[in-house]
């Protein structure tokens, strides 16, 4: 056998030992088919060695997959057309039966949110939407959840991320938080002179029971004008004096 020889056989002896060596990592586990038929028994993380031609390994991760779900168009039930996107948590939990039961878990998975994501939104209000999205999520996840055990995926959370509404709701909505304000505040204005007023109340009847509070409330009311506008010339008048104003003749 030639130099070229060596070197032909060398090279099949590395590849045929790269195909028969697999590592699988600490995340991950294998799953074997031998001669088209599964392996109940899977291969755990570390060196494994499968047999060419005879056994196929598939890796499959088992570590927390993060998906988003691209928007969709989704008429609500009182017919507002918005755009609605999320974002699928999920994992497998039985990777023989993600191998074997669909061709591909991740985009099938993938398929059921967006699908379930479009019915759930349409069942409910523009309302319900904006603010039972707690609810909402619940309900997609129970269902993709639902979809796809049979597949080994445990779909453990969803989440609606954002939701796109028409101009004219945005603007519409922005009037009503607006007169929602303008009522508040009209509100907290109406209290405030509702209190003041009893407290004035409160202070008169204090006054009347007690005649001589009046007038120290004029001396008071005398020394702050002649303080804050030293230009203003006042003449005291006796408070008493205004009583001869006030009798009948």
């Amino acid at each position: 056998m030639g130099i070229s020889g060596i070197v032909i056989a060398g090279f099949l002896l590395v590849a045929l030992l790269k195909s028969m060596i697999v590592v699988i990592k600490q995340y991950e586990r294998g799953v074997v088919l031998f001669l088209g038929k599964l392996e109940p028994q899977l291969r755990e993380p570390g060196l494994q060695f499968v047999i060419p031609i005879v056994q196929k390994l598939t890796v499959i991760d088992q570590r927390t997959v993060t998906m988003d779900v691209p928007s969709q168009d989704v008429i609500t039930k009182d017919n507002v057309s918005v755009k609605v996107n999320a974002v699928l948590f999920f994992r497998v939990l039985d990777p023989a039966r993600a191998l074997v039961q669909v061709e591909n878990y991740l985009y099938a998975t993938s398929m059921i949110a967006q699908t379930t994501l479009r019915s759930v939104c349409g069942e409910a209000d523009m309302d319900d939407l904006l603010q039972n999205r707690e609810e909402l999520n619940k309900r997609i996840q129970v269902i993709v959840d639902q979809q796809t055990d049979p597949w080994g995926v445990k779909v453990s959370s969803v989440e609606i991320k954002h939701i796109d509404l028409p101009q004219e709701m945005q603007r519409a909505m922005a009037k009503q938080a607006e007169a929602e304000r303008d009522r508040r505040s009209k509100i907290i204005q109406a209290e405030g002179e509702y209190q003041s007023a009893g407290k004035l109340k409160d202070a008169a009847d204090i006054l009347a029971q007690n005649p001589i509070t009046v007038q120290l409330r004029y001396l008071d009311t005398l020394k702050t004008i002649s303080t804050e506008n030293s230009s203003t010339v006042i003449f005291p008048m006796p408070i008493n004096i205004m009583d001869m104003f006030g009798k009948k003749n």
